[in-house]
């Protein structure tokens, strides 16, 4: 948990008790008593009301309120384009989601910022994917978010078919495509597969846990290193080229 949050989180635990102890505290934000004193002292110093000391408990003075979350007309404005776009890319339950949290959105704004944001003259109309793809979508999210193997028939490029059983790790979109990222148990190796040249996605009983080298993170490692690689070869080929052209 990021210390502002923490923080956050101190000050709504205390709110609503009468008194709260450090050890309460630090209990509930499993954290230590000493971070507890210190995030409180800091607190204190801000000017919020809390009242106490160590080794008693804390309350809240009276009065004291947090502000609550507010976008402006402009911030109203993106998350009103921003849902329309997405809207049209992604899997019916994300969208759904989407529709639900940008109502709630709205129906906090200030009437003015909210009439503004619903008329922005932004559309998505809802071409971008076939109901197969977006059904399968959302199969591969969840998967992904259960840590669920996947057996997949596939067809490459050339038409080839094959079939893999993998273990999901994330879904890319690159501009009306969208890809599932891998580790290919047949290769041994990261794969990505493109999901309208699936022909079919079973979702397998069996889960997997991160194991080293096998993760979303070190696949990302491994395409930086050789992107780096690639831009150091071509620069030593052009400094060699250099020479020769003079």
């Amino acid at each position: 948990m990021r210390r502002a949050d923490r923080l956050f989180q101190l000050v709504q635990i205390i709110r609503g008790r009468r008194l709260t102890t450090a050890a309460f505290l630090a209990q509930r934000l499993e954290v230590s008593e000493r971070t507890v004193y210190r995030d409180v002292a800091d607190l204190q110093h801000q000017g919020v009301p809390i009242e106490g000391e160590a080794g008693v408990g804390y309350r809240l003075g009276a009065g004291f309120e947090l502000p609550p979350l507010m976008f402006s007309q402009e911030e109203a404005s993106a998350l009103v384009a921003a849902a329309r776009l997405a809207q049209s890319w992604v899997d019916p339950a994300l969208a759904r989601n989407i529709e639900t949290g940008l109502g709630k959105i709205l129906s906090v704004l200030p009437a003015a910022a909210r009439v503004s944001a619903e008329a922005l003259a932004l559309y998505a109309p809802a071409l971008g994917l076939d109901d197969t793809i977006r059904a399968r979508l959302q199969i591969l999210r969840e998967a992904v978010e259960a840590h669920q193997k996947l057996r997949l028939s596939y067809r490459d490029v050339s038409g080839d078919a094959s079939e893999r059983t993998v273990r999901p790790l994330g879904c890319f979109y690159w501009g009306k495509v969208w890809t599932l990222s891998t580790w290919c148990e047949l290769r041994s190796d990261f794969r990505g597969f493109r999901l309208d040249r699936m022909d079919a996605v079973d979702v397998l009983p069996e889960r997997f846990r991160d194991e080293a080298g096998k993760t979303l993170a070190d696949m990302m490692r491994q395409l930086k290193a050789r992107a780096a690689a690639e831009c150091n070869a071509a620069e030593t080929a052009a400094a060699t080229l250099s020479p020769q052209r003079q």
